[in-house]
């Protein structure tokens, strides 16, 4: 990972482009949008997608038994996916995701969370890879070889409901990023899934993820000077413990790999986010921002 960017979080177009053929590297579309927007992330994969990619499907590498998004599947489960995609122990992922989606962090996340550091994102995403002239192809993924994956479990990325409810009651508590666009988060405007409630989880911040990257630059990641500015802008400390959330868990990952570029790998992801928050009888509620 020689041209990667800070910390060998991020790859560049023409570094990736330089290693398509590499059999230790495989390449994931991560690519998610949210309910309403008419967008199919599966079948926009299909038309236009890197050559060699495959489809890494957010809503179906999950716990299938929960009934909320996007839970974190079991680790066997993972590993079996992760095998299929040809993905071992000591193969690189490389992780992108279409235009307005800001997937391609929750998939870094996930291979984290089940101890496999040999994760990066492409900047820029497939706008990056296709404004740099390299070339997409269409129709289904092609077959990998079956690769042997261990998962190694790590329970600190990850934080549940009772751990949140637990969190605000330390002194200092964690710092509660929620990556929802801020009328969201001040609980003006409607949520993309059904919710009981409106607002945010108290003394949380708002951090809204796609804020995170440059429009102008094919949404390529902000330089570290400006993520470290949005970040004390909302009054969070990248050096102190984050617990991030959004709506399904996918966004919150985008807060996870800022701070990760910021130096700070260790925040933990509200797998539950809004869709648990917001319907929970016993959940406290804040709005305004």
């Amino acid at each position: 990972m020689t041209a990667a960017n800070v910390h060998g979080l991020l790859v560049g177009p023409d570094w990736l482009a330089g290693h398509l053929d590499d059999p230790d590297v495989r390449i994931l579309d991560g690519s998610f949008h949210v309910p309403g927007t008419g967008r199919d992330a599966g079948a926009e994969f299909e038309a236009t997608h890197i050559p060699h990619a495959a489809f890494f499907d957010i809503d179906a590498i999950r716990d299938e038994q929960n009934p909320l998004p996007h839970m974190l599947p079991a680790p066997e489960v993972f590993a079996e996916r992760a095998g299929a995609f040809g993905i071992g122990d000591g193969t690189l992922v490389v992780a992108y995701d279409a235009p307005g989606s800001l997937a391609a962090p929750r998939l870094w996340w996930m291979f984290r969370c089940f101890g496999h550091d040999r994760v990066a994102v492409l900047d820029g995403g497939l706008a990056a890879w296709q404004g740099s002239g390299h070339p997409v192809e269409s129709g289904p993924a092609r077959a990998r070889p079956r690769a042997s994956f261990t998962p190694r479990f790590r329970p600190e990325l990850v934080a549940d409901r009772e751990q949140v409810l637990a969190a605000l009651a330390q002194d200092p508590r964690p710092q509660i990023i929620d990556a929802r666009p801020p009328g969201r988060f001040a609980g003006r405007d409607p949520e993309p899934r059904p919710a009981a409630k409106a607002g945010h989880i108290p003394k949380s911040r708002n951090i809204p993820a796609m804020s995170l990257v440059d429009q102008g630059r094919a949404s390529a990641w902000r330089a570290k000077e400006e993520l470290a500015q949005a970040f004390a802008k909302a009054g969070v400390d990248p050096g102190r413990p984050i617990l991030a959330s959004c709506g399904s868990g996918v966004t919150a990952c985008a807060i996870a790999f800022a701070a990760a570029l910021l130096g700070q790998d260790r925040t933990a992801v509200y797998d539950g986010s809004w869709a648990e928050w917001g319907n929970h009888p016993n959940t406290p509620v804040e709005t305004g921002g």
